[in-house]
């Protein structure tokens, strides 16, 4: 099971790497997106990965998962969406000012001879 969730964080990781770096914003949200999902199941794998193992310490368990980690990864589903959303609208701004989406535009190029005319 380990061995799973370990390459499912890898897969995560080089796909939003991946996408991360590419040149259209899109891309690069998708990315982002990917890469916060490998960062909350690594999160939640840190907790001892145990099936039907209960959160809370009674009597008599004895194999017991870490609730912590799962409260951090709701905690971070719920940040990475809210930010998810800011830079779709910032995406989204950036896209209807300029009529383009590529995330490094050049800028224009200015004509020094123009300047120095008088």
């Amino acid at each position: 099971m380990e061995l799973l969730v370990a390459t499912a964080i890898g897969i995560l990781t080089a796909a939003g790497l991946y996408l991360t770096m590419r040149l259209r914003t899109f891309p690069v949200i998708i990315g982002i997106s990917l890469l916060t999902y490998a960062v909350n199941v690594f999160l939640f794998a840190s907790g001892r990965l145990a099936v039907g193992a209960p959160p809370i310490l009674r009597d008599g368990v004895e194999v017991y998962t870490d609730p912590l980690p799962q409260a951090l990864v709701l905690t971070a589903i719920v940040i990475s969406f809210g930010m998810t959303a800011v830079v779709v609208m910032i995406s989204l701004g950036a896209y209807l000012g300029s009529n383009d989406d590529h995330v490094d535009d050049e800028p224009a190029e200015i004509d020094l001879a123009e300047e120095e005319a008088p």
